[in-house]
């Protein structure tokens, strides 16, 4: 269990440093800025890259709700959903503490810039209302979740899994940065909030709540659809 957890910690502290890094480091970089394009590649890279490396370590699942969805679904065992979310936190906001110390670095850089918190309202890069926030949230976990199943199912063609979940994680970035600056995972939210305060930590309650009742319900959904058994 030990190695499991630490390669949780590890794979979610790359996700936040890669995906939250190109963000707040590279999205608006003068002549060669990436982007809402190149951000929503890094998300899905940085999982990609984690899927191959330590999945036949802990899984990789590097996110609370994936973990409890895969409870849902039968995956995974419910006794060690809470250590895995605990390591995968703790990497979130380990990947938040190295961003700061790199980006702290810039003359004039600034917390208040959002340092890719997610946020609804006056905090979504679109201004999207809560409403709005909920759902895009609910729905992308959901989908997500529901790859991940599919992806991984033992008839599913071998090898080609991280690959899949990867680039689902990249549409789901491209879809809803608009509307909350993605999150579909309790983690990536929580490290970025911790050090932004004030509103990050006010909302932050959105971005546990709607990626963990998306995750569960496509867990529960594609379990009904396909057993392993199938």
């Amino acid at each position: 269990m030990s190695k499991k957890l630490s390669a949780e910690f590890l794979g979610t502290l790359w996700l936040v440093l890669g995906g939250c890094g190109s963000a707040v480091l590279a999205a608006a970089f003068p002549g060669v800025g990436i982007g809402l394009l190149g951000v929503s590649f890094a998300f899905g890279l940085t999982v990609l890259t984690m899927a191959f490396a330590i999945g036949h370590i802990s899984g990789c699942h590097l996110n609370p709700a994936v973990t409890l969805g895969l409870v849902a679904g039968g995956r995974f065992p419910a006794g060690q959903a809470v250590p895995y979310i605990i390591a995968q936190v703790a990497g979130g906001i380990a990947g938040a503490a190295v961003l700061y110390a790199i980006a702290s670095g810039k003359v004039g850089f600034d917390l208040s810039a959002g340092f890719a918190s997610n946020g609804y309202g006056d905090h979504s890069p679109g201004k999207y209302s809560m409403n709005a926030a909920l759902v895009a949230e609910v729905a992308m976990t959901f989908f997500f979740l529901f790859v991940i199943m599919g992806a991984t199912h033992r008839k599913a063609p071998p090898g080609f899994a991280p690959i899949a979940i990867g680039l689902c994680l990249t549409l789901i970035h491209l879809i809803s940065i608009p509307v909350t600056n993605t999150s579909v995972n309790p983690a990536r939210s929580t490290g970025p909030a911790l050090f932004v305060g004030g509103w990050a930590l006010q909302q932050l309650w959105l971005f546990w709540v709607a990626p963990i009742a998306g995750g569960v319900l496509g867990g529960l959904v594609y379990r009904g659809l396909a057993s392993d058994e199938d």
